[in-house]
């Protein structure tokens, strides 16, 4: 009962945060999809910014067009970070994360971190995939990447499963694993360490917010940086369309992607919407930990 104490603490967490971040995550997904495998300068370009694209969206998709991917961005949440904060802090519970001498080991932290991650990740890859693909989801006169024209999220998977099967429904894992792995091990390390760091040098009360929140802002940082170039990838391959038996129609695999974006849209096409990344992960890692840190208090 302990680790499901745990997993549905993480989960709350996350899925609160998800309710002010999403409409960040939107506009990400459509700066991620702009362009795509296209030299700059030979496509349209709809979003030229954060701001821009907060405007269009509302613009021609109304107010209603940020919160897209809403529903399956809140149980993606709930089951992906509530296994991956879940599992860490059961780790942490049992000092797996510490030296011999009792101390936060980072070593130890990003290694819990990427395997509490990889295990989030797949077991909720069907909601990512969902989410993505509704975010994408546009006016045609905006629309960027491929349009699947969803009516509703049990309809969508429904279809999914009649056309591919139950392996369909978790395509694109592996990208998400390997998204949500680098970000759950740079994220949950440089958390701890961060703040541990803030406690020993005692800037603040041990019980202030001030100390998840200064850890957490230094951490969204890291994570914005070392994430998005994977996160790109992922959505990249979960908007994509695929054929008859499930194979995508411009990438077969994670390594497809990077060479195909390399080669196409250069280094910088990897960090295609770092600054919506930037203003969706900050908060969201910021409320997300925030939150987990007084929850866990509450709990115990």
């Amino acid at each position: 009962m302990h680790i499901l104490r745990e997993c549905v603490t993480g989960g709350i967490a996350a899925s609160g945060a998800c309710l002010f971040s999403n409409p960040l995550e939107v506009v990400k997904t459509r700066m991620q999809l702009q362009g795509e495998l296209q030299v700059r300068g030979t496509y349209a370009v709809h979003y030229r910014n954060v701001f821009h694209a907060f405007y269009m969206i509302a613009k021609v998709d109304g107010v209603t067009g940020l919160q897209k991917g809403l529903v399956p961005g809140l149980i993606y949440q709930f089951f992906m970070n509530g296994i991956r904060l879940g599992s860490y802090q059961m780790m942490t519970n049992m000092k797996l994360t510490k030296n011999k001498d009792g101390d936060i080991s980072f070593v130890k932290c990003l290694l819990g971190g990427a395997v509490s991650g990889a295990v989030g990740a797949f077991s909720a890859s069907p909601m990512y995939m969902m989410k993505t693909q509704l975010q994408a989801q546009a006016n045609a006169s905006i629309a960027v990447g491929a349009q699947h024209n969803i009516a509703s999220l049990s309809s969508a998977l429904a279809s999914i499963y009649r056309k591919n099967g139950f392996l369909g429904l978790w395509r694109g894992s592996s990208a998400s694993m390997l998204r949500v792995t680098t970000g759950s091990a740079v994220q949950l390390s440089s958390f701890s360490s961060a703040k541990e760091y803030i406690l020993k040098k005692e800037w603040f009360d041990s019980q202030s917010i001030m100390v998840p929140l200064s850890a957490s802002m230094l951490s969204g940082v890291v994570l914005a940086v070392a994430m998005t170039p994977f996160d790109v990838v992922a959505t990249r391959i979960y908007n994509q369309k695929v054929d008859e038996h499930g194979r995508g129609l411009m990438y077969n695999s994670i390594f497809d992607v990077f060479k195909k974006v390399m080669k196409a849209e250069g280094l910088m096409g990897f960090y295609k919407g770092l600054g919506a990344h930037y203003f969706r992960i900050g908060p969201h890692t910021l409320l997300c930990l925030v939150f987990w840190d007084k929850l866990k208090t509450l709990m115990n």
